[in-house]
């Protein structure tokens, strides 16, 4: 049977092929950092009240399901209830929130992640 697995490092398989890893006390000094302190800042004030604003349109729908049975079954045109237009609803925003992820992320957090990366991968640079 073949297998998909590369073939080891050159030099043995205790060869560090990979570049050098910045030593602990480096990363240390970068999680200290404001540039550091900033980007979880831009994450933190993005990601949570999202989170938050759909953990409670989630407990709305649940919580309609289960005490507004009459207004979730509340006819809007043919076939379609309101329980079934939230219900999607859940799926649609669910998508959004991820697009929007995705672009604040590409925007915003990658970015100053990327910066702080190649400081911390080239500090020859900084010098």
């Amino acid at each position: 049977m073949a297998t998909e697995a590369p073939p080891p490092p050159p030099g043995g398989p205790d060869a560090h092929t990979g570049p050098a890893q910045p030593p602990t006390a480096a990363f240390v000094e970068v999680q200290e950092s404001a540039e550091f302190g900033e980007l979880r800042r831009t994450y933190r004030s993005f990601a949570f009240p999202l989170t938050v604003a759909f953990i409670a349109w989630y407990l709305l729908y649940v919580l309609l399901s289960n005490y507004a049975g009459g207004f979730m079954g509340t006819k809007l045109f043919g076939n379609i209830n309101v329980a079934l237009v939230l219900g999607l609803g859940q799926f649609a925003t669910t998508f959004l929130i991820a697009w929007l992820y995705s672009r604040h992320a590409a925007n915003r957090l990658d970015p100053k992640a990327e910066a702080i990366k190649s400081r911390m991968e080239h500090p020859e640079a900084d010098a």
